[in-house]
């Protein structure tokens, strides 16, 4: 009876040393929405070399060098080299300690009883064992903590090439619809140059007035000045790519151009279990769950640390006969009882970066959702406005030869061909830039669906 009267009192004990009850936010759970608002056909995962699907084997090579020597992904791998070593650390915190040693180990010469000198030696050798008893689990939340915390880092790098891939291909991109920015104004430049001549040889036969004259000047002087611009937004997006694939500022290599690259399909119907196909959502679930478990370490700092040595020697010395064992075993148990409130402090710490980390993974998981929804409308409809440009285009290309031809034959003013010009230029550029964002859209609606990723990618030997 005092034997259960005593393991009660023990009980209640360990259950008041385990600390203040630390308050959290309750914060709600993000369900993943059951129909996407746009399902209308078959779900497509991407694939893990989505950028192989836009069939240009520059953009292919680009990305991929991108990939193997970009400087912030290289941070990234250092960062979870670090944290790898971190899980390492806290793994090894379980397991026991076995020290060797060689003490007091020394020769001395010194006088004897008998007035002549004697000289001696003597030495120990030691090996060391401890041990903590994670006998209420403290050392384990550790080790789950710091596992999940290097898992989150491993989704973080993996991020951070979902979204090097995406930017070098959406530079790629850039650059070929400036090379055809490029060439549509260096066309219309000629164009407007024979306009020019025209336009003075008549004013010079008296058949056209200077106003007629000054028009055609000035929209050459305007066509010319396209070329310089495009000609500097092509060296920047250059210099960009080169820093992405970490390569000094240079030309870039092109693979063909912009009209030659393949759309990849759009999926009508998005895969279930989208937010986990994501690296920034799944990195921001595992600092979560690191943060769960440094709390309740936390907790547990208040809970006695049980802790077991033991040692085996062996001594001599030529003052010694016979060399001898030594040995000792023993144990210590370690509870606090005042620390001034640090150890409160330090769970109420750990409860406030848990909710940081709750409220991150909610924002993170909702950002996702909304990305993949405005990915997808963002798709669809430049694909209905690239349609209709085209069709624009078009009737404008053949206003223009109307125009032409009715002003060679004096039917028309020389206005009216060059307003002509004017649109036809204006809806050009327009095709241009919504093919480069058709490709673009594609680019970021594989960013939004994960490129590929799964939490299958992640090493997880490591932090076992």
């Amino acid at each position: 009876m005092n034997r259960c009267v005593l393991n009660l009192g023990v009980a209640l004990l360990l259950s008041a040393c385990a600390g203040p009850k630390v308050k959290v936010a309750t914060v709600p759970d993000v369900v993943e929405p059951a129909v996407w608002q746009r399902d209308t056909g078959q779900a497509i995962s991407p694939d893990k070399a989505w950028w192989r699907q836009f069939g240009d084997p520059v953009l292919t090579a680009l990305v991929e060098k991108a990939l193997a020597s970009n400087t912030d992904i290289g941070k990234a791998a250092g960062r979870v080299r670090e944290a790898r070593a971190d899980a390492a650390i806290a793994r090894a915190a379980l397991l026991p300690t076995l020290n060797a040693g060689f003490d007091n180990a020394g020769r001395s010469r010194i006088v004897s009883p008998f007035g002549t000198p004697l000289e001696l030696s003597s030495g120990q050798v030691d090996i060391e064992a401890a041990w903590e008893v994670d006998l209420f689990g403290r050392l384990a939340d550790q080790r789950a903590a710091a596992r999940d915390a290097y898992l989150a880092s491993a989704a973080a790098r993996d991020a951070i090439r979902l979204s090097v891939a995406s930017s070098t291909a959406s530079g790629y991109i850039t650059l070929l619809s400036l090379d055809a920015q490029l060439k549509i104004a260096q066309a219309t430049l000629t164009a407007r140059a024979n306009s020019l001549r025209l336009a003075k040889t008549e004013f010079e036969n008296g058949y056209s007035s200077r106003l007629e004259l000054q028009q055609a000047q000035s929209e050459y002087d305007s066509t010319a000045q396209l070329i310089p611009q495009t000609r500097l937004a092509i060296t920047r997006a250059e210099d960009s790519l080169s820093v992405l694939t970490d390569d000094i500022p240079g030309g870039i290599q092109r693979g063909g151009v912009l009209d030659a690259l393949t759309e990849p399909v759009i999926p009508q119907t998005l895969p279930s279990g989208l937010l986990r196909r994501r690296p920034d959502v799944a990195e921001a679930e595992y600092q979560l769950a690191a943060a769960d478990k440094s709390l309740a370490a936390a907790r547990k700092n208040f809970l006695p640390q049980f802790n077991l040595a033991a040692s085996l020697g062996r001594s001599f010395g030529t003052e010694q006969v016979y060399p001898f064992n030594i040995w000792s075993l023993g144990g210590s148990i370690l509870a606090p009882l005042f620390e001034g409130g640090k150890l409160t402090a330090l769970a109420e710490k750990a409860g406030a970066q848990r909710d940081q980390a709750a409220f991150a993974y909610r924002g993170t998981a909702l950002t996702a959702i909304s990305e993949v929804e405005k990915a997808l409308a963002t798709a669809q409809r430049v694909d209905e406005q690239l349609v209709m440009a085209i069709a624009q285009r078009d009737s404008l290309s053949e206003q223009l030869r109307i125009a032409t031809n009715r002003y060679r034959e004096g039917y028309a003013t020389y206005l009216d061909q060059l307003d002509a010009q004017r649109n036809l230029l204006s809806a050009e550029l327009g095709v241009v830039q919504l093919r480069a964002d058709a490709l673009t859209a594609r680019v970021t609606l594989y960013e939004a669906m994960g490129g590929g990723w799964s939490p299958d990618m992640i090493d997880r030997a490591d932090a076992d």
